[in-house]
């Protein structure tokens, strides 16, 4: 398998992340798809990141559904997703504000970087930032409440996908996110970007490598 994307992506890095942790073997092309858009359009012609190119040469795209196919491929004797109902249904719920946070983020870099000055609609930035806080004030109430540490071997995609949600908004929105509002979070991510896996796909333009 080949995933296609940059690691400066939030969805491409949770896919890079979650596919080491299931054990599946994949390669990284590193492809933006602003700067690389006629070699990310060969690839897949609606230029979405991330896609997955699969062994049969099909290519799937959208970090969830890319992730239930990983899910669905992986050795049964791990999965990142509880199996029992309330289990899930808590996972997905912790999932759906960690997607909502990297949604909310990446309209709010959009916003403020590409633009036009005179062209920025000030309501419209106030309520997709409320959201982004909306987000992370119920992540925060959640992960303040666990008291296991997080390793390779228990970590789950709740959290995998709340890690790096929260690095990629203090990478790009650092004064909307403060350690000091957060100190759960902050404090998981401390710990996640410390693990191999999120190691061999750090934040930014490079490329993961398999260890």
């Amino acid at each position: 398998m080949q995933l296609i994307g940059m690691l400066d992506s939030p969805y491409v890095r949770r896919v890079a992340i979650s596919l080491q942790l299931l054990g599946l073997p994949f390669t990284h092309e590193s492809v933006s798809v602003f700067r690389g858009f006629d070699r990310f359009r060969s690839i897949n012609p609606v230029v979405k990141a991330p896609s997955l190119i699969c062994e049969d040469g099909s290519v799937l795209m959208d970090s969830i559904l890319i992730l239930e196919y990983a899910e669905a491929h992986a050795d049964k004797t791990r999965s990142l997703v509880p199996a029992d109902l309330p289990g899930l249904r808590h996972s997905l719920y912790l999932i759906g504000l960690a997607m909502a946070a990297n949604e909310k983020s990446v309209q709010i870099v959009y916003e403020q970087k590409l633009r036009p000055a005179d062209k920025l609609h000030q309501p419209w930035l106030s309520r997709i930032t409320g959201q982004l806080s909306a987000a992370y004030d119920a992540l925060e109430v959640e992960f303040a409440k666990r008291r296991e540490t997080v390793t390779s071997e228990n970590i789950d995609q709740a959290t995998v996908s709340t890690a790096v949600a929260w690095n990629f908004t203090r990478e790009m929105l650092p004064e909307l996110v403060s350690e000091q509002t957060y100190p759960a979070l902050a404090a998981l991510s401390k710990v996640a970007e410390a693990l191999p896996e999120f190691k061999a796909a750090p934040f930014g333009d490079g490329t993961y490598v398999s260890r």
